[in-house]
C-alpha cells in the first residue's frame, strides 16, 4: 500500500533540530476503509481501493451502496485505488491509518486540485512581461499580450498560443515532499512545503 486519501487542513510552521523555522502543510489523513482488493487473477492487476470521508445515503446510488455494503462500511465521498501496495496485507473492510503507510522522514508526492484563479491575463497566467515601457507613444500596454499571429501566411493563430483564459483548477502533482511529523492519534501529518488545493480540499498522498 503506497498512499492514503485525506484533506488539507492548512499551513503552519515548526522548528527543526537546527532551530530553523520550516513551513509545512497540515494534512488530515484517513482513517481510510478498504472497499475492494483487486488481484492479478480477478482483475489483471493488483491494487487496493480505499474509501474516505462519510457521504449521505441519499446522495449515494444503489450500486455504490451495494459496493460499500460488501465492505460493511458506510458510503464514502472519495474512492481511490492504490496500485502495487507493499505494506501489511489488508482485507476488505479493514481500516488503514496514517501510521500504517507513512513515517517521519519519508519522501512523498501530493496530488490535488489547484486553486481556481478565474479568467486571468497573460502576465499572471503565463508570466508575460508586457512592453515594460510607458513612453514612446505606448498607452495601457504594460500587461498586453502583443502580437499573436504572423501575416497572410498562415493567416490563422496556431493552436496552443499562450493567451488570456481561465487559470488554476487543474490536477497537480507535487513530488519530493518530506514528512516532518506524524500524529497517529489525531490522524494528522505535517508535510514540508505546500500542497495544491484550498483548505478542506481532498488530497492524495503517495510514497
Amino acid at each position: 500500500m503506497n498512499g492514503l486519501i485525506g484533506k488539507k487542513v492548512g499551513m503552519t510552521s515548526i522548528f527543526d533540530a537546527n532551530g530553523r523555522n520550516v513551513a509545512c502543510t497540515v494534512v488530515e489523513l484517513g482513517p481510510c476503509v478498504v472497499t475492494q482488493v483487486k488481484t492479478e487473477e480477478s482483475d489483471g492487476y493488483e491494487a487496493l481501493q480505499l474509501g474516505y470521508d462519510e457521504a449521505k445515503e441519499k446522495n449515494t446510488t444503489q450500486a455504490q451502496m451495494g459496493h460499500f455494503g460488501k465492505a460493511n462500511t458506510t458510503p464514502k465521498k472519495r474512492v481511490i485505488e492504490f496500485r502495487d501496495f507493499n505494506a501489511v496485507e489488508k482485507a476488505v473492510g479493514d481500516t488503514v491509518t496514517v501510521d500504517d503507510v507513512f513515517a517521519e522522514g519519508d519522501m512523498i508526492s501530493a496530488i490535488g486540485l489547484s486553486k481556481g484563479k478565474g479568467f486571468q491575463g497573460v502576465v499572471k497566467r503565463h508570466g508575460f512581461s508586457g512592453v515594460n515601457d510607458a513612453t514612446h507613444g505606448q498607452h495601457n500596454r504594460q500587461r498586453a499580450p502583443g502580437s499573436i499571429g504572423a501575416a497572410s501566411y498562415p493567416a490563422r493563430v496556431f493552436k496552443g498560443m499562450r493567451m488570456a483564459g481561465r487559470d488554476g483548477g487543474r490536477r497537480v502533482k507535487v513530488k519530493n515532499l518530506r514528512v516532518l511529523k506524524v500524529f497517529p492519534e489525531k490522524n494528522i501529518m505535517l508535510v514540508k512545503g505546500a500542497i495544491p488545493g484550498h483548505k478542506g480540499a481532498y488530497v492524495i498522498l503517495e510514497k
